[in-house]
């Protein structure tokens, strides 16, 4: 895997001011059942990187201490986390909103054939990647025959409750490109998607998040690879909306990662880019916010500018 940090560091990207912090997003690990194309964590069926439960109590008790809203889970696969089903639990015990940003086959995994139908009794928020509505775009990325098996498993969450309008049980779905491309319009490509999968499989969602793919870990290494890599951060750089900025997720979110330490966002976590470039744990933020601490930037956030904007919700400005 080649070291893209390099490429990135001497950025002209402008001070991005923090905001009200809202959102705890963990990677509970790197472990996964599958090895995309497009992965910014490099994750895999052999990592073997996961957050203890020791530091998922810490992580409530920073939840609690700065009334938080939400709680984000991400990997890898979350699910795959020996205490992902304690930390759901007590999250939702404490009245935080849940999140698990889900790769939907492991939904038919052996080994978690009932991972659904805990997801629903915890009303946990599904984002799910299924990174194009069509078969063959979707196993060149992800491997052969995920597009069926994430088929199935989303089927398996509209039969619980999930993805239906005016219901409680929220199934977002997101939407990566492939290779040197930006997202197209997240609204036009939402219907696309709404009405291939109503026609041909009769699956609902509620929305669906495009993210635009970051030259870093993976995704960074195909594109030097591939000769590709300025190409691609030129595209990033020419399509900078300064509107974005406003609107960015490092503005009200915190990233931590398998064993505790903080950082402004997963991207910087991928890029060892710590909270104001001192390795913190969470531990030591317990009793105050990182309010007064700058958001640590590089060329990479252009990714997060470019075009209509990309987070972990889908575009910034429509």
């Amino acid at each position: 895997m080649r070291d893209v940090k390099p490429l990135l560091l001497n950025s002209d990207f402008p001070p991005i001011h923090r905001g009200k912090l809202k959102t705890l997003q963990m990677n509970l690990g790197y472990l996964c059942n599958l090895s995309c194309t497009h992965c910014h964590v490099n994750a895999g069926p052999n990592r073997t990187e996961l957050m203890a439960r020791e530091t998922m109590q810490i992580a409530l008790q920073f939840a609690a201490k700065h009334q938080l809203e939400f709680l984000d889970l991400t990997g890898g696969s979350p699910e795959m986390n020996p205490d992902f089903r304690w930390l759901v639990q007590a999250a939702r015990d404490q009245g935080l909103h849940v999140m698990d940003r889900c790769n939907p086959t492991i939904l038919v995994e052996p080994g978690y054939e009932d991972m659904a139908e805990f997801l629903a009794a915890q009303q946990v928020e599904v984002i799910a990647s299924l990174p194009c509505y069509m078969e063959d775009n979707v196993d060149a990325q992800r491997g052969k025959g995920v597009f069926n098996a994430s088929i199935k498993a989303l089927q398996k969450l509209n039969q619980l409750g999930y993805g239906q309008a005016g219901g409680d049980l929220i199934l977002n779905l997101v939407f990566n490109p492939q290779g040197m491309a930006l997202p197209p319009p997240q609204l036009q490509l939402e219907e696309s998607y709404r009405t291939f999968l109503s026609e041909h499989f009769d699956l609902q969602f509620n929305q669906l998040f495009t993210i635009t793919n970051m030259p870093i870990q993976r995704f960074g290494a195909v594109l030097q690879a591939k000769g590709q890599f300025d190409e691609y951060m030129t595209l990033l750089k020419q399509s900078y909306q300064a509107q974005n900025l406003e609107q960015l997720m490092c503005k009200s979110l915190l990233s931590v990662d398998w064993q505790g330490y903080v950082y402004d966002c997963d991207f910087n976590q991928m890029l060892d880019m710590p909270l104001a470039g001192k390795r913190t744990h969470l531990s030591k933020l317990l009793n105050h916010m990182p309010d007064e601490l700058p958001i640590t930037v590089a060329e990479h956030c252009y990714g997060c500018t470019a075009g209509q904007g990309s987070s972990c919700t889908g575009v910034l400005t429509n």
